[in-house]
């Protein structure tokens, strides 16, 4: 009875969304306030309706159903319950009822918190989120419905993909959801924008929070997802521009760039059309991503490979989606009155400049992963663009991206001086040459590209600081008043800053784990040593035992240092499911934050087993940066002036006087 009340609450929720879609949009046009409101009332019923299905497909999971056919398909009785709840979103029907709990629990946030928007406005913004909760909830009930039933049921399941059940991939895929479906914010906006024909610094301001939100929960998804490939899949690496990697990529960088627009169509009402233009191409990307992974176009341990048909209706929808706000910008934007003039050396420019390189990466990593499967399609034959491609191309954008990062938030609007901007930053710059030395010293023989991302590291954290310092005139005022001046500061400053010296410090271990790594391949026996990085590591031998729902094999290595002192014993793993029928690979790590030493039992070969150690510099900062990002744009999301429906009120004493007639 369960999935028949889930299934039932899906069919109430598509209804819901056509009110949503048509109530508020009719009654903005006729400004009707009894229809406008009612979209409220849907966006709430839809979230409410959907929320009980996700429920009802949760007990069904946790309880384990196997009248439900996705739950036999995802799901058996022997896994830990944290993976047979993971399966509920770990498969394409459940994934898609996610996707549609979290839009519509966006759309109900602006019914909930957008008391101050205007009315025609916030009712065009909940008909457009309801008109996309139309197209995917049809999309599940028509070819992904998650509430069939198998009869007879099996006495079990067929368990989860192995590589899934994991505690990074059971809070990868929400995060990158939120994410996804909260661009559709953005892209609301715009078209309730467009509709109505006028932008303007207060519609900006009601687009930023939602951005941002976004674009933090992406960029935690994204380093979940980095996180999760690095030590599971056991190749030591944390990003191969693999398809969909660059599927979830490509929506973080153009968000990143309409972030950054927005910041400016809000302070000095310039750049309208073209945030606009970012809002709707943003969740464009999120929509491919999402036709990418459920197409069948990609073969991928991220993706879900099932039937074309499914794709081709996501594709329609990506097609009627995006297409039609495109149609609709081509005929409104025209009109957009222009904003404030600005010179190129002004923050403004800084601005253009960083969505100028941020598009044009998007464009380079969005033909890389696209071109090889249009050449298919079109019986082009099979081409293979690889991480030399992607790193010949995009990593020479980030250059001056980078730059100009921290040159940026030291000018003033409207125009700057450029030199006084860089002697603010001269300590930075001596700091960088010394960090650079540094690394040259210790680095002798090593690639000489690599200082460039060391110095692009050094900088942007750097950089950062002394944006800050100057903000609160550290050393020029006394330190009573730099505090006083620090407390004052608002949050989105302090966001901005905490935001780029996060980047800055992801940069140094994405470029000292890969320009300075070690790797070492060795066919050891019992009481076989290798030597890395400094460290001696002993193969002590390999135990066999059952846990759970899996057998695995767990090798034992010791770990020394120069000294003879021990640093750590490793226990790499290679496990077998029997139920899915296949193997895993589980690395071992020591890290101690600057370092990692990864440890990889292979296949056992006649008089040893094949072993991969690997030394990792700095990787660990790669995702300490990541994480640091996402708390600067938490922090921002906190200022008030950027929270939804919470502007400052200023209330007075006494009514204002009236006019004279």
């Amino acid at each position: 009875m369960t999935a028949e009340i889930g299934h039932f609450a899906l069919i109430l929720a598509l209804l819901l969304a056509i009110a949503q879609s048509v109530l508020p949009m009719w009654g903005a046009a006729r400004r009707d306030p009894a229809l406008m409101g009612a979209g409220g009332t849907a966006a709430t019923g839809q979230f409410l309706t959907i929320l009980i299905a996700f429920a009802a497909l949760t007990i069904a999971y946790a309880t384990s159903d196997f009248t439900v056919l996705n739950v036999v398909q995802n799901s058996h009785s022997a896994k830990p319950m944290l993976y047979k709840l993971a399966g509920v979103w770990g498969n394409h029907e459940g994934s898609m009822l996610l996707w549609v709990l979290i839009l519509a629990l966006f759309g109900a946030m602006v019914a909930w918190f957008g008391r101050n928007l205007p009315p025609t406005l916030k009712a065009r913004v909940l008909a457009v989120q309801g008109m996309i909760g139309v197209g995917f909830l049809l999309f599940i009930l028509m070819t992904s419905n998650p509430f069939l039933r198998v009869d007879p049921p099996p006495p079990d399941g067929a368990s989860l993909n192995p590589l899934l059940q994991d505690p990074g991939l059971a809070f990868h895929p929400p995060f990158l959801y939120l994410g996804y479906v909260g661009f559709s914010m953005a892209f609301s906006f715009a078209i309730a924008a467009l509709i109505e024909g006028r932008v303007d610094a207060a519609w900006a301001r009601w687009v930023r929070p939602w951005t941002l939100a976004a674009w933090c929960a992406l960029t935690l998804g994204i380093a979940l997802g980095s996180w999760w490939a690095y030590y599971e899949l056991g190749w030591g690496g944390w990003w191969f521009w693999d398809p969909v990697e660059n599927a979830s990529f490509m929506p973080w960088l153009l968000g990143t760039a309409l972030l950054h627009s927005a910041i400016v169509a809000e302070k000095r009402d310039a750049l309208k059309s073209w945030t606009v233009l970012l809002a709707i191409l943003t969740f464009g990307l999120s929509l491919l991503g999402t036709f990418l992974v459920r197409s069948g176009v990609l073969t991928s341990v991220h993706a879900f490979a099932l039937d074309p048909e499914r794709g081709v209706f996501i594709l329609a929808l990506l097609v009627v989606a995006i297409g039609g706000g495109l149609t609709l910008y081509a005929w409104r934007a025209p009109a957009l009155k222009a904003g404030g003039l600005f010179a190129p050396i002004s923050r403004e420019g800084a601005l253009v400049l960083n969505n100028l390189l941020l598009a044009t990466a998007t464009a380079t990593v969005f033909i890389g992963t696209l071109y090889p499967l249009l050449l298919e399609t079109l019986g082009g034959g099979r081409v293979s663009v690889g991480p030399p491609f992607f790193n010949s191309t995009f990593v020479p954008l980030m250059v001056p991206l980078v730059a100009a990062m921290a040159v940026g938030p030291l000018l003033a609007w409207k125009r700057a001086d450029l030199m006084g901007a860089l002697g603010r930053l001269k300590m930075a710059a001596l700091m960088t040459a010394v960090i650079v030395m540094a690394a040259l010293y210790l680095t002798v023989g090593g690639p000489v590209l690599a200082l460039l991302g060391v110095a692009m590291a050094a900088w942007a954290f750097l950089g950062a600081l002394a944006e800050l310092a100057d903000r609160i005139r550290l050393f020029r005022v006394p330190a009573a008043e730099s505090l006083r001046r620090a407390k004052g500061l608002p949050r989105s400053a302090w966001g901005m800053t905490i935001a780029h010296a996060g980047l800055g410090i992801a940069i140094a271990g994405m470029t000292a784990s890969t320009a300075f790594q070690s790797e070492r391949i060795e066919r050891l026996a019992p009481g076989d040593r290798l030597e890395i990085a400094g460290y001696e590591i002993e193969f002590e031998g390999v135990d066999q035992l059952r846990v759970a729902n899996y057998l695995t094999e767990i090798g034992r290595f010791s770990v020394t240092d120069g000294d003879g002192d021990a640093v750590a014993l490793l226990t790499p793993e290679k496990r077998w499911y029997p139920v899915a029928q296949m193997n895993t690979t589980e690395a071992a790590i020591h890290t101690n934050w600057l370092a990692d030493l990864y440890v990889v039992l292979g296949e056992e070969t006649e008089g040893g087993w094949t072993v991969r150690a690997y030394h990792h510099p700095l990787v660990p900062w790669i995702w300490i940066g990541c994480i640091i990002m996402v708390a600067g744009g938490a922090t921002s999301l906190s200022d008030r002036r950027l929270r939804v429906g919470a502007p400052v009120r200023r209330r007075n004493a006494s009514p204002a006087p009236q006019p004279a007639e």
